[in-house]
């Protein structure tokens, strides 16, 4: 990850995705990301629809333009998020779907299964999303049509 200015990035899990976040927060600060962590930090059980909504609502604030979410499988709490207009979170298993997902879908919110998916390949994904652009193009009248207004 090549971070050249502090762009910050908000994280948010459930129960399930405590250690796969602290995993990917300190990736992301190493690389140079100024990392606003919403919880939750600990094993106790808490609803994911609660975590989805406080990254939607800080990148609704401004407070960051794109984020991570982390449940057990990462379909919830991506349901979530997904609830909010500007929000497009897109459930990542490997780098070509992570990749795609920015390309030509321009998501904003990567989201990942703790307990599908192992810390190195979201590592990887974590990278590939972060690196890629959006295409636009052709693909920019299909993210209009998604765009509540």
């Amino acid at each position: 990850m090549d971070a050249v200015r502090q762009e910050p990035i908000v994280i948010a899990c459930d129960h399930a995705g405590v250690e796969l976040k602290e995993i990917l927060a300190a990736d992301l600060r190493a690389a140079g990301f100024a990392v606003f962590d919403l919880g939750t930090n600990g094993p106790d059980s808490v609803d994911y629809p609660d975590f989805g909504n406080k990254l939607a609502e800080a990148i609704q604030r401004g407070d960051a333009k794109r984020g991570v979410l982390i449940c057990g499988t990462g379909i919830g709490i991506s349901i979530a998020a997904n609830r909010h207009s500007h929000i497009r979170a897109a459930v990542v298993h490997n780098t070509t779907v992570a990749r795609l997902a920015r390309l030509h879908n321009d998501a904003n919110v990567i989201a990942f299964g703790a307990r599908i998916v192992g810390s190195e390949v979201a590592r990887d994904c974590l990278k590939v999303f972060l690196e890629t652009e959006f295409e636009g193009g052709r693909h920019e009248r299909r993210i209009d049509k998604l765009t509540v207004s």
